[in-house]
């Protein structure tokens, strides 16, 4: 199988989704200068590949005040990063983990619906094996 190459056309779409998920197939096709089955096309052939994994809602900060949103930043130990990737992947709360260079290996995003359910992730988080170090920074409003 022959991996699927990007074009200018499929960055476009993707970037016209992530700023309205919801718009329509033939919105997409005006935005774009293209025919609706164009758009079709490519948006499914976007989802067959993988390249689109699903569509979200995002929820305005005042519906969802009551979660928790923080960015915790990770040093492993020795070579033991994957062992340790796929244990945080096993935690719903961690929304995103990033591999990155300098002080912390890793950086996990963190969203947990209260301060208790918080403090749980924390809890987990240092149980694992691997983990030498983290620092955690709570995100208290967004721009």
């Amino acid at each position: 199988m022959q991996p699927y190459l990007y074009d200018s056309l499929d960055k476009a779409l993707i970037g016209a989704l992530r700023k309205d998920g919801r718009a329509s197939i033939s919105t997409l096709a005006e935005l774009l200068k293209v025919s609706r089955g164009t758009v079709q096309n490519r948006l499914d052939r976007l989802i067959s590949c993988g390249a689109i994994l699903g569509f979200t809602v995002r929820v305005h900060e005042e519906i969802d005040s009551d979660s928790v949103r923080a960015i915790m930043m990770i040093e492993v130990i020795g070579q033991s990063t994957s062992q340790v990737i796929q244990k945080l992947k096993g935690i719903p709360e961690l929304t995103r983990i990033h591999t990155t260079n300098g002080a912390w290996d890793l950086i996990a995003e963190i969203k947990a619906a209260n301060l208790s359910a918080f403090d749980g992730v924390l809890r987990e988080v240092r149980t694992i094996h691997g983990i030498l170090n983290s620092e955690t920074s709570i995100m208290l409003s967004t721009t």
